[in-house]
């Protein structure tokens, strides 16, 4: 076996440390469905209340949307760049929202919305969770 130099550990032995998203969200399961935070958990429990009244027809998690596709250029491959929702809701009179739970918009994001907005026409309807609820951010 190699010797390690004074101070230094051996990999194997070393306990990985506890990982915590880079926003403090706690990652949360329900109804088999994990969700990146509470919030999200929260309003897929809302959404479900909400259909169970009637208000709601459907909706769909985690829906993806193509913003540009994959291509090659000079010999190199690029990727396609996709948006990934929190949720696509249905309502009962026929329209439809993208809603994304967000604690911060990022840069990423408002680049990816832009992106989304001009090529589907539609917006998405940021939400964040207070004291007593959901609010538009």
């Amino acid at each position: 076996m190699k010797r390690l130099k004074q101070g230094t550990r051996q990999l194997s032995s070393m306990k990985r440390p506890n990982t915590r998203s880079k926003y403090n969200n706690k990652k949360t399961t329900i109804d088999g469905f994990t969700f990146d935070s509470k919030a999200e958990a929260a309003y897929y429990g809302h959404l479900k209340l909400l259909k169970k009244a009637g208000e709601v027809e459907s909706f769909k998690l985690q829906p993806r949307y193509l913003l540009q596709e994959s291509f090659r250029k000079n010999g190199k491959s690029h990727q396609k760049i996709e948006y990934v929702a929190d949720f696509e809701v249905l309502y009962a009179d026929g329209h439809t929202e993208i809603i994304d739970i967000k604690g911060v918009k990022t840069e990423a994001f408002k680049l990816k919305q832009k992106l989304f907005e001009r090529k589907y026409m539609d917006s998405i309807k940021c939400l964040k969770y207070k004291r007593r609820g959901f609010v538009e951010v």
